[in-house]
């Protein structure tokens, strides 16, 4: 990975972080996730009409991609909103994080790129999944399958699928676009992907949204209470985001992305217990550690 690969990744930790912070401060619904997601997708509409006559010329394919990553976002959110109802940030934040890299470790081998895949990198990833397992326990000597199968942990493993897949899905549509327009700078056609894929998941969240009896009632709630917090959680959201396709283009492989990407989870874990007065047991304090020095490899690998 290059240094700006690094330097947009960490910023992007430090914004998916606080947003989720934020998001579990809330008590989340899905409907307070499609509010915050129709803000920031409405804050990134200017980059659609600067792009405009580019429209047409995007493959069909990519749309393709588009749609599907509209409806893994839309997955994610849902299901990151029923899971922090029923569980704490430090246990929702870190499963939902590191089952990810996982999927697209595996889906990078079976595409042939598993010379692109160091074993110093493997090494790191393991150190960051072990890490994470650590994060739920009490005690060192004590292990709780319960504490991976409860509803909150089910549902962020849900939402681990939904990470997967639009990561997969935008790594694919970005390399069709990077090799379809050679002359546009990175920056520019991540932003304007970045701003489309703003309205397909949007839009899947939505028909989510709206096939749920009673959802109109919560939507009526969170935005007459909720409208500020959704207004700075959907620029986080879309900020995060775009900062890390960005970074795709500095990566030589989508699973060092998705890895270095998770030290969102020990600063999530500090904020849960710092801010939101969350349990502060020997394993977290473990598990930051490993997860640490599994960046560390994945970032020098």
């Amino acid at each position: 990975m290059t240094g700006i690969a690094i330097l947009l990744l960490i910023a992007s930790a430090f914004v998916h972080a606080g947003w989720n912070l934020l998001g579990k401060r809330r008590n989340p619904t899905s409907t307070f996730f499609l509010l915050a997601n129709l803000i920031g997708t409405l804050l990134l509409t200017p980059v659609i009409l600067w792009n405009w006559n580019l429209l047409p010329a995007i493959p069909a394919v990519v749309w393709m991609w588009l749609a599907l990553t509209g409806m893994a976002q839309a997955l994610y959110y849902a299901a990151l909103a029923g899971a922090y109802r029923r569980a704490d940030l430090s246990i929702v934040y870190p499963l939902a994080r590191s089952y990810p890299i996982l999927v697209v470790l595996a889906v990078s081998f079976l595409l042939g790129r598993r010379d692109q895949i160091s074993l110093q990198c493997v090494a790191g990833i393991v150190l960051l999944v072990t890490g994470c397992f650590f994060l739920p326990k009490q005690r060192f000597t004590q292990f709780h399958w319960r504490d991976y199968v409860q509803a909150g942990a089910l549902l962020a493993m849900l939402a681990a699928c939904g990470s997967a897949g639009y990561s997969l899905c935008d790594d694919e549509a970005l390399r069709v676009l990077r090799s379809h327009w050679t002359m546009l700078s990175k920056m520019r056609i991540s932003l304007m992907y970045g701003a489309l894929e703003a309205w397909t998941s949007t839009i899947a969240l939505a028909v989510f949204v709206c096939s749920i009896p009673g959802q109109r009632t919560e939507w009526r709630k969170d935005f007459q209470t909720g409208k500020q917090d959704a207004f700075l959680m959907g620029i986080g959201i879309y900020l995060a985001y775009i900062l890390v396709l960005i970074a795709m283009g500095f990566a030589r492989n989508i699973s060092y992305v998705v890895a270095f990407r998770l030290l969102g989870i020990p600063l999530a874990a500090l904020l849960g217990v710092l801010i939101l007065r969350e349990s502060r047991y020997p394993p977290k304090f473990v598990g930051v550690a490993l997860m640490f020095i599994g960046l560390i490899l994945v970032a020098t690998g």
